[in-house]
């Protein structure tokens, strides 16, 4: 295997336990591989905000890539390397579009790479501080109207009693792929709502401009998840790892399968890897590896 150069992650259920902590093991072993001059870059579908509340647990190396791969900004100096947005006519059509198909849905946009948060009435009820590292209380009110009125990096929408994969098959088949939306990509996290990002936006995408920036080639890349948003991220990369607890899409497309986010599955691979076994990673893992 091609050293690796490039540790990518998804943060929540992937490298965070269920109760959104990073382990002690995992934050040994996150340490361990960065003093090999590997780079860690968390891969999320985060804001910058969210990413910045783990940071602490895990310092990661200096870029995070947010938004479901619309963004990529340096944890210390806040600078922004690309930033890509729905504009204001999509963000129109597909929330009329999802409320024509599912009445009692409720939206929400993120702007400003997460510093703003706008909420249509009711959406701030059903959230709790965790779907979005800030408490519903401090989201910005604003109609449908108000909501398209300016380009934002993520659209999310959300219903009272649907679960999000409900929701999902209503208006997707799968992520990149549409029903009548146009313009935009829809996928899940796992996270209780959907979330649209502008067309051509995803976890590989954004990961392959930020490693182009930094010069280096995907078969250096080394990435994990769990999440139906993983799956481009993990086929894009040299070696992809799903965790036990991954979605069947996610283990379908990976090359190896760790144990699961709450048993240290990415913390199991990166001890190896630190140890400079970095051309046999597979053999820290359990399960199905890709044939081509």
């Amino acid at each position: 295997m091609t050293p690796v150069r490039l540790v990518a992650t998804d943060l929540d259920h992937t490298l965070l336990r269920g109760d959104r902590t990073v382990s002690r093991r995992t934050v040994a072993a996150l340490t361990a591989v960065r003093s090999t001059g590997v780079r860690v870059v968390p891969v999320t579908a985060r804001n910058v905000r969210g990413v910045r509340a783990v940071n602490g647990q895990a310092a990661f190396s200096d870029w995070a890539v947010c938004g479901n791969g619309a963004c990529a900004v340096h944890l210390d100096t806040s600078e922004t390397l690309f930033s890509a947005e729905i504009g204001t006519a999509a963000l129109t059509r597909v929330m009329a579009t999802v409320r024509d198909r599912v009445p009692d849905v409720r939206f929400a946009v993120v702007r400003d790479l997460g510093a703003r948060f706008l909420a249509e009435d009711g959406y701030a009820r059903l959230a709790v501080t965790a779907d979005h590292s800030r408490d519903p209380a401090t989201m910005e009110r604003a109609d449908v109207t108000a909501l398209a009125a300016a380009p934002a990096g993520k659209l999310v929408f959300r219903h009272p009693t649907l679960p999000a994969s409900e929701l999902f098959a209503r208006v997707a088949r799968q992520p990149g792929v549409t029903r009548g939306l146009g313009e935009v990509e829809v996928t899940l996290s796992g996270a209780p709502f959907v979330e649209v990002m502008a067309a051509g936006v995803d976890k590989a995408t954004g990961l392959s401009r930020l490693c182009s920036h930094l010069g280096i080639d995907r078969s250096e890349v080394l990435a994990f998840g769990d999440g139906l948003n993983d799956v481009g991220m993990l086929a894009w990369a040299g070696r992809g790892v799903a965790v036990a607890n991954a979605d069947p899409a996610v283990l379908a497309v990976a090359d190896d399968v760790t144990a699961a986010a709450d048993d240290d599955g990415v913390a199991s691979v990166l001890e190896r890897l630190s140890d400079g076994v970095r051309d046999n990673v597979s053999d820290t893992a359990t399960g199905p590896r890709r044939s081509s």
